[in-house]
C-alpha cells in the first residue's frame, strides 16, 4: 500500500552489479558489449549507490578500460557513489575494474593487485620440425608476421613485444594513480605483485575490510534494499548449443584463477 502514497519516503535502494569471471571479448567473459546494458540499467534507477561485486583474475586491458570508463561516466553523470566489494580476487584487469569505484572494500582473504601486463604462449618450431612439418608463410610487409609460434623466436620480435607491454603497463599505472594516487604510499606497487586483506589496506590499494550487505546497511540504514544485475546466459547456451565453446572458456578461466591459488 505504501508505494501508492507519493509523499511517503521509500526505502533506499542500492544497485548491485556482479562482475564475475575473466575479462575478454568471448561470450562467457566480462566485456563492455555484454555488460553495457546491465551497467546502464544499474545507474538508470533512483538508487542511492551502485555496488560492484567483483571476483575477477583479470584479462583484456582494453575491455577492462572500456567497462571502467562506462562506470565512471555514468557515476559522474548521475552523481551516484560507487562502491567495489572484492570477493576472492580482483587482480590485474579485475583490480582495474575495482578502481572505477569511489571506495574499494575487501574480505581479509581477498587477493588484489597484480598491476602489470603479461603475454604468454608456446614455441612449437622444434616440435613441427621433428615431425617433418614445414611452416610456410608469405607476407607483403616486413612486420606482418611476428611472434609466430611455429617459427624460432626472433630477438627483434621480442623487443617489439616488450615495448607493447611497457606501453600497456604505463597505461594501467596512469589509471591506478588517477583513482588511488593520494592513497598510495611512496613506493613501487606496480611490479605485478599481489597483496591480501590487511596488507592491501596498508598499501592503500583498497580502503578497508567490509562486506556488501552490512556495509551498505551501515551507510544507508537497515531498511536499504538491493536490486541485483548480472550477465544472463544466452538461449543457445542454456540449451547446450555452445557446450564446446563453454568448455574451452571454462578451462581458460580456471587457469586464470589458478595463477592466484584459487
Amino acid at each position: 500500500m505504501r508505494r501508492w502514497i507519493p509523499f511517503m519516503n521509500k526505502d533506499p535502494v542500492v544497485a548491485v552489479v556482479r562482475l564475475q569471471g575473466t575479462i575478454a571479448t568471448s561470450g562467457r567473459s566480462l566485456n563492455d558489449a555484454s555488460l553495457a546494458s546491465i551497467i546502464e540499467k544499474a545507474f538508470s534507477g533512483k538508487s542511492v549507490a551502485v555496488a560492484l561485486q567483483i571476483n575477477s583474475p583479470g584479462g583484456s586491458p582494453v575491455q577492462s578500460s572500456l567497462i571502467a570508463a562506462r562506470i565512471r561516466r555514468l557515476a559522474e553523470e548521475k552523481n551516484i557513489p560507487v562502491y567495489a566489494f572484492v570477493e576472492d580476487v580482483a587482480a590485474s584487469g579485475g583490480y582495474w575494474l575495482a578502481c572505477a569505484a569511489d571506495e574499494i572494500l575487501i574480505d581479509r582473504g581477498s587477493i588484489v593487485g597484480s598491476i602489470g601486463v603479461i603475454s604468454s604462449g608456446f614455441g612449437l618450431s622444434d616440435f613441427i620440425s621433428r615431425h617433418g612439418v614445414e611452416r610456410r608463410v608469405h607476407t607483403a610487409g616486413q612486420s606482418k608476421s611476428q611472434l609466430d609460434p611455429f617459427r624460432p623466436e626472433k630477438p627483434e620480435d621480442v623487443e617489439r613485444l616488450e615495448g607493447w607491454l611497457t606501453d600497456l603497463h604505463a597505461y594501467f599505472i596512469d589509471w591506478v594513480k588517477s583513482r588511488r594516487g593520494s592513497k598510495l604510499p611512496d613506493e613501487d606497487l606496480f611490479t605485478g605483485d599481489i597483496w591480501i586483506g590487511d596488507r592491501a589496506v596498508e598499501k592503500g590499494l583498497v580502503d578497508g575490510i567490509g562486506h556488501l550487505v552490512p556495509e551498505m546497511k551501515l551507510r544507508f540504514g537497515d531498511k536499504v534494499k538491493f536490486r541485483r544485475y548480472s550477465q544472463k546466459k544466452s538461449i543457445l547456451r542454456r540449451f547446450g548449443a555452445e557446450i564446446a565453446s563453454d568448455a574451452i572458456g571454462g578451462i581458460e578461466e580456471r587457469a586464470a584463477y589458478a595463477r592466484f591459488g584459487l
